[in-house]
C-alpha cells in the first residue's frame, strides 16, 4: 500500500489529539502565534519597551527631566546615546519614560472601548427590535464623524492631560466595538445552543454572559490588538497638535511636536522618538495578524 502523501508526524499527532490544544483555546492561540515570526518578534519589541520604561530610572544615567543647558542639541554619543533635546535633557530617558504614556493611553483607552463596546453590543445584537434601534442610532450619532475628528473634539471640551487623552480615545472607539459585536451576536443568538438555554429558563443575562458573547468574542480579540496600536498613534497625535499629554511629561507625540521646529538642523530629535512610535504601532499589528489568523477558521490546521 502506498504511503500517503503528507505525513503526520507524531509531534502534529498529539497536538491535534489533546482537548487542551482545540481550535479556540488559549493554548492553541498561543502555538499559532508563537510559532509565528512576526508575531514573536513584534511581542519582544514590546516587551523590551515595557521592561527598559519600568527599569529606566534605575538604569539610565540622566533622569528625563534634568536640563543640562551646557548639552543643548547635543548629537548621539557615548555619554548620551540618543542625544539631548533642546533644553539638554537626555532623549533616551525621555523616550523610554514617555513609553508610559503612549502605551498607558493605548491599553486603557482600548480597555475602555471594548468594555462599553461590548456590553452595547451584545444587548443590542441580542435582544434587537426597539432596544437595537435605540442603541445603533446613538451610535449612529457618534460615528457621523472619523474617529480621530471626534476625539479631538473631545480633547477640545474634556481638556489637555492624561487622563481626558484616555476619555477621549475611549468614548470615540466604542461605536466601532459595538458595531462589531452586535454584528457576531447576529450570527449565533439563533443557534442551537442558545435556544436550548432558553429553554431551560436560563435568565437572559446569564445568556449573554455565559453563552452569546464567548461564542461571539474571536473577532474582538483581533480587533483589540489592532485597536492598541491605533490608540497608541493617535495619542501621539493628539500630543502633537497639544491637546494630549502636555510637556514636560515625554509623551512621543508631545516630543516630535516640541522637536518638529529643529528637524534641519538636528533631526535626531525627531527620528528617534518618531522610530519609536513606528515600532510599536508595527509590533502590535503583527501581533494582531498573528491572533487573527489563529482564529480564522479557513486557516486552521
Amino acid at each position: 500500500m502506498p504511503q500517503a502523501e503528507g505525513k503526520i508526524t507524531a509531534e502534529d499527532q498529539d497536538f491535534a489529539e489533546n482537548k487542551n490544544y482545540k481550535p479556540g483555546s488559549l493554548n492553541y492561540i498561543w502555538r499559532k502565534v508563537s510559532h509565528n515570526a512576526g508575531a514573536m518578534a513584534g511581542l519582544c519589541a514590546v516587551v523590551i519597551i515595557v521592561v527598559a520604561s519600568l527599569l529606566s530610572p534605575f538604569i539610565l544615567k540622566y533622569h528625563y527631566s534634568v536640563v543640562d543647558i551646557v548639552n543643548r542639541y547635543a548629537k548621539p554619543s557615548l555619554d548620551h546615546l540618543f542625544g539631548c533635546d533642546e533644553l539638554g535633557r537626555d532623549i533616551l530617558a525621555r523616550v523610554l519614560f514617555g513609553a508610559r504614556y503612549t502605551l498607558s493611553i493605548g491599553f486603557v483607552s482600548v480597555f475602555i472601548s471594548a468594555t462599553f463596546g461590548i456590553i452595547l453590543g451584545a444587548i443590542a445584537g441580542f435582544f434587537g427590535k426597539k432596544t437595537d434601534a435605540i442603541i445603533m442610532r446613538i451610535l449612529d450619532v457618534f460615528q457621523a464623524f472619523p474617529q480621530m475628528l471626534l476625539a479631538i473634539a473631545l480633547s477640545a471640551v474634556l481638556g489637555t492631560g492624561l487622563d481626558k487623552c484616555i476619555y477621549a480615545l475611549g468614548i470615540s472607539g466604542i461605536p466601532n466595538f459595538a458595531r462589531m459585536m452586535r454584528a457576531n451576536i447576529l450570527t449565533v443568538r439563533n443557534l442551537e445552543y442558545i435556544e436550548a438555554a432558553t429553554s431551560i429558563n436560563c435568565s437572559k443575562f446569564r445568556i449573554i454572559r455565559r453563552h452569546v458573547i464567548p461564542n461571539a468574542f474571536a473577532p474582538i480579540i483581533v480587533q483589540i490588538s489592532m485597536s492598541i496600536a491605533g490608540a497608541g498613534l493617535a495619542a501621539s497625535s493628539l500630543s502633537f497638535i497639544g491637546l494630549g499629554v502636555q510637556p514636560p511629561k515625554p509623551e512621543w507625540g508631545a516630543m516630535l511636536a516640541s522637536a518638529r521646529n529643529y528637524i534641519r538642523d538636528y533631526p535626531h530629535m525627531v527620528i528617534i522618538p518618531g522610530v519609536f512610535i513606528m515600532i510599536a504601532v508595527l509590533s502590535f499589528n503583527l501581533i494582531g495578524d498573528a491572533i487573527r489568523d489563529a482564529l480564522d477558521p479557513k486557516l486552521k490546521d
